[in-house]
């Protein structure tokens, strides 16, 4: 990045003015320090741009938001399919403005219908998303997509805004909630999960993607519908650990119609363009749909982990959450919070050691015994603060199969008689599990079938049974209530996964 040379001095004649406001000052400073910073032209847009992190910088936060997310929200266990993806993003990538970036393509573990793109060339792609594309081309239109952001360096760009304000501003400038955590470009991790694109980032990444997959020989005439598909899943979707498709990436009106008009003016020859459905259908065959509930699931306020074996009774009321490595619930005031980790150790008293240990936290009166016939240690804790109130609350650190489990419930020291009984009953309610139907339970799973005959929806639906609805299984098979299908046409279904009573 090069610096312009200010220009010759000019002699003008002074005038009183009066004096600016603190905003006023504040604006005028960040205008002379845009002035002052060269932005290099993107060749991937054409466009100048802001940029004041570097390459490797870049690709530095890359790099370690990636381990929290793999740790996180960890990688759909399936070698072939993560290959496959890998192998079709870099194709794509390599035709790219950017080729020689570290480009990791991976599938995590999560039913939410999304992708998102990391700098520096880290793209994913839920196993929600796979289960709800109909072919290869619009796989690869989603992985343009994102290509498009990173070539772009749209996160760049707007991380290097977010840090010239800070600069501008100073520490009493009050930035969005999408950048408060960016001060430190080493400390974003999992926040640039949530930065949201601006709608003009979103055309120049819809573009770039028509161009990528036209280069590998894509039909791109797919990418249209893919749009369609993520605005309805986005409607009939539940929760996930990843935000939503609608939330990471704003949805402009008439976005479908706009790149099939683009496409059909770019006057491309798509009489070889691939498509391959059927290929795609046979990787994705048998992968998990919706939420799995061996990593856990609820019914009511109780939670049961069957591959763990265990289950904990919430307070009835509070607002539960299943993430990878915790399982909690807050207080409907949400001023009061139990939740449940795994601690690492192998030993409850060890992990107790461990967390007393920790700065600023004061052990309270200390309970040593069982809680449902398991080795445990409890005790009451505090944490003193200077803004907000003290926290109290009480740890408890359990043994079960090997592991040490730690729970916790706590609140500020003024609302915690309100909440002790209704937490320590909780975490005395941890106890292992033993019905095998719980201890059984599977997923559900995406099960390709071939028609035999030409049928409607609900016709395959009544022939070939779904444990998902009919409105799902549209939604899934890229159709309406009412569409027929030829012989031969192959479809998703949804088998498996049906819960304990």
């Amino acid at each position: 990045m090069t610096r312009h040379r200010p220009g010759r001095a000019r002699t003008v004649h002074a005038r009183r003015t009066p004096r600016p406001s603190g905003a006023t000052a504040a604006a005028a400073v960040v205008a002379l320090l845009l002035a002052a910073v060269a932005c290099s032209t993107n060749p991937a847009t054409g466009q100048r741009q802001l940029a004041l992190i570097s390459e490797q910088q870049e690709i530095q936060m890359g790099r370690q938001a990636d381990q929290q997310i793999v740790q996180q929200l960890g990688l759909y266990p399936d070698d072939e399919l993560q290959r496959y993806v890998q192998t079709i993003g870099m194709g794509l990538a390599r035709d790219s403005e950017r080729p020689d970036l570290p480009w990791t393509f991976r599938v995590v573990d999560d039913p939410t219908v999304n992708a998102f793109a990391l700098p520096g060339g880290f793209i994913y792609l839920t196993r929600g998303i796979l289960t709800h594309l109909d072919n290869e081309a619009e796989m690869a239109s989603v992985l343009g997509h994102e290509i498009g952001h990173v070539t772009a360096r749209h996160s760049v760009e707007r991380l290097s805004k977010a840090q010239l304000a800070q600069l501008g501003l100073g520490i009493g400038m009050i930035l969005s909630p999408e950048f408060r955590n960016y001060g430190d470009l080493a400390q974003t991790g999992l926040s640039l999960l949530f930065l949201k694109y601006g709608r003009d980032d979103e055309r120049q990444a819809d573009d770039l993607g028509v161009r990528y997959i036209a280069a590998e020989g894509y039909d791109p005439r797919q990418m249209p519908r893919v749009f369609e598909t993520l605005e309805r899943a986005s409607q009939a979707e539940g929760s996930g650990r990843v935000p939503s498709w609608l939330s990471t990436h704003p949805a402009p009106g008439a976005r479908a119609e706009r790149i099939a008009q683009a496409v059909a003016e770019a006057n491309l020859d798509l009489s070889r363009a691939e498509v391959d459905r059927q290929d795609y259908l046979r990787r994705i065959d048998n992968v998990v749909f919706g939420p799995d509930p061996r990593e856990g699931y609820f019914r009511g306020s109780t939670f049961y982990h069957p591959e763990l074996a265990f289950q904990i009774d919430f307070p009835a009321g509070w607002k539960t959450s299943n993430q990878k490595q915790a399982v909690g619930a807050i207080s409907p005031n949400q001023d009061a919070v139990v939740v449940l980790t795994l601690s690492g150790r192998d030993d409850p008293t060890a992990a107790a050691r461990e967390f007393f240990s920790q700065q600023g936290i004061q052990q309270g009166q200390a309970r040593r015994g069982e809680i449902n016939g398991m080795h445990a240690v409890a005790s009451q804790f505090g944490v003193s603060r200077q803004q907000g109130g003290d926290i109290v609350g009480i740890a408890a650190f359990v043994e079960h199969q090997g592991r040490v489990y730690q729970l916790l419930g706590y609140s500020t020291s003024q609302r915690w008689r309100a909440y002790d009984g209704a937490a320590e009953q909780a975490i005395d309610s941890f106890r292992r599990v033993t019905d095998r139907r719980v201890l059984g339970v599977q997923p559900k799973r995406i099960d390709v079938v071939s028609v035999p005959s030409a049928m409607t929806l609900e016709e395959f639906s009544r022939r070939y049974p779904s444990t998902v609805d009919l409105q799902t299984l549209a939604l899934i098979n890229q159709a309406q209530p009412g569409t027929r299908f030829d012989r031969g046409t192959e479809l998703k279904r949804v088998v498996g996964g049906e819960l304990p009573g």
